[in-house]
């Protein structure tokens, strides 16, 4: 990844806490730097899920309000994106509420006063607050065509465009007390390596700001309407020591009640922040509650942590529990080739997460150095026929006397019988393609008279429930951290995440419109198949 090689000063920024919720127009770079870099964003999709040959991720509708032989398309379009992207705020509902001097303060041990009950105090010469104007450059890649590997471009020329996103981190100004705050932490969907380490930050920065009463939520959405579950107190001597073990100290579970009643239980229980740990449908939800407190005028902030841990996330770098899910790969992929190495002919076959998204299967496959074959979503492949798959295990048999492939959850669907079955959370319940490929291959080569030893390999669910690793708990600390200080800040319907190597807030409605898919003309996926020497399976 391309990076900004100065550095840029924003000298007419103030430090108001209300400067932060005008329009942002940072000066341009230097002019030397316009040759070496340009910036390209992600686009908000269609619902529709783009075709696997597709070099972009910009959304054709979106674009389609431009017209580029206008002069001025580049200043629309960024005005355009800085309306998209602009974060909602308490204020915009309630114009008058008024900030206070921030109580997360590392000079200051002591947020609140425990004598004087409302006394704040702040250490101004502290510096380590966010400005509300600081912005998170999206992309860093100079594409000097649209036919450059991975290329994501605006106009037909590839013409740089800066977008910016907002920053993430302390606010020197707060719009809530402490004391009158109650948060409450919920996990929906499946589980995923690091829960435990978002939630054990988010309880010990609010406990930092001041706050005193901390609940979870038991088992997803479903914790606000079922009367047998209760709210669990969390407090820093509760979570001290959870993110030692994998899965979710509050549970989880998908689907839950209507919108309606779960906002009816955030006013019921005084719940004035909501931290919501899920996916692209859990976002969904999160939206769909924020706009419903915004619709009854309550003063609640609902903060999303992006949990998927198929890195399927649009216009984050990454999120938590991929690297995790990667790794423990490794033991799998390994154990499937030790089996193929040691049998004669054998093929070992490993399925991996990766409804939509083959991040899972592709940096794997790439990590291990063992794998032959490596089948995605976004790549379509014949696995009969003289350029399929199975004709290549022979291939591969012939030269090297054994085989091992890696294939993702969601690839090759379309060779399976379709249901119409749906799980709770409304997804498509697919065939089990590594079944599917294990029997075709073994009737292949009984067919051509040929002996292969079959192995198959399924690790899903001993890869989620492991602890998060090195990486991913540093990356689910600053997660929690940050969509504490998001809340503290005013701004509600946002998400957080890790961009360009820089942490910034997204509005929900921006990240969740379709998976995140790997670019089957970017350089990873490039570099994957030149890891594994695999053939076009068409």
């Amino acid at each position: 990844m391309g990076s900004m090689s100065h550095v840029i000063t924003f000298s007419h920024l103030t430090c108001s806490a209300r400067s932060s919720y005008t329009q942002f127009t940072p000066p341009p770079p230097p002019s030397r730097t316009l040759n070496k870099v340009r910036v390209f964003a992600q686009f908000k999709a269609t619902t529709q899920t783009p075709t696997p040959s597709s070099t972009t991720t910009i959304n054709n509708n979106n674009l389609n309000k431009f017209d580029f032989s206008d002069p001025d398309w580049k200043t629309k379009f960024q005005q355009d994106f800085e309306a998209r992207f602009s974060l909602p705020h308490l204020t915009d509902i309630f114009p008058d509420a008024s900030p206070i001097p921030s109580t997360f303060c590392l000079k200051m041990r002591t947020p609140v006063d425990r004598d004087i009950q409302g006394h704040y105090s702040s250490d101004e010469d502290w510096h380590g607050y966010i400005n509300n104007n600081d912005r998170v450059l999206l992309k860093t890649i100079y594409y000097s065509s649209p036919t450059s590997a991975g290329a994501e471009c605006i106009d037909p020329n590839c013409t740089w465009v800066e977008q910016w996103v907002h920053r993430a981190g302390p606010r020197e100004k707060i719009y809530y007390k402490p004391e009158e705050v109650k948060a409450a932490i919920v996990t929906c969907g499946g589980l995923c390596p690091g829960l435990n380490d978002v939630i054990r930050q988010i309880v010990i920065t609010l406990e930092i700001y001041g706050v005193k009463k901390i609940v979870g939520i038991p088992f997803g959405y479903r914790g606000f309407s079922d009367q047998e579950l209760t709210e669990v107190p969390l407090s820093r001597k509760v979570v001290q020591n959870i993110h030692l073990s994998g899965g979710s100290l509050l549970g989880v579970s998908r689907g839950g009640p209507a919108v309606s009643n779960i906002v009816d239980s955030l006013e019921e229980r005084g719940i004035n922040m909501l931290f919501v740990l899920g996916g692209n449908g859990t976002h969904a939800g999160a939206n769909a509650i924020h706009n419903e407190c915004r619709k009854r005028r309550l003063k609640v902030s609902v903060i999303g942590v992006p949990k998927t841990i198929d890195n399927d996330i649009l216009l984050m770098d990454k999120t938590f529990g991929f690297d995790t899910a990667v790794e423990e790969a490794q033991r799998a992929i390994n154990s499937a080739y030790i089996e193929a190495h040691s049998a004669y002919h054998g093929i070992g076959v490993v399925k991996l997460m990766g409804r939509s998204s083959g991040f899972i299967a592709m940096q794997s496959s790439l990590s291990s150095g063992q794998v032959d074959i490596c089948l995605i979503p976004e790549v379509p492949f014949n696995l009969h026929g003289p350029h399929g798959v199975l004709s290549h295990l022979k291939h591969l048999l012939e030269t090297k006397g054994s085989a091992v492939v890696c294939v993702a959850e969601g690839a090759g669907q379309n060779l399976l019988q379709k249901t119409n079955a749906t799980d709770a959370s409304g997804n498509v319940v697919f065939g089990d393609i590594g079944v599917y490929i294990q029997q075709e291959t073994k009737k292949y080569f009984k067919e051509i008279g040929v002996h292969a030893d079959v192995k198959y390999i399924d690790p899903t669910y001993m890869i989620r429930a492991v602890r998060a690793n090195a990486s991913d708990g540093i990356l689910c600390t600053v997660l929690g951290q940050n969509a504490v200080h998001g809340a503290f800040a005013g701004y509600s319907g946002i998400t957080v995440g890790l961009c360009n190597t820089h942490y910034a807030y997204f509005p929900i409605p921006e990240v969740i419109s379709h998976p995140r898919l790997v670019d089957p003309n970017s350089r990873m996926w490039h570099r994957c198949l030149t890891s594994t020497c695999q053939p076009d399976f068409i």
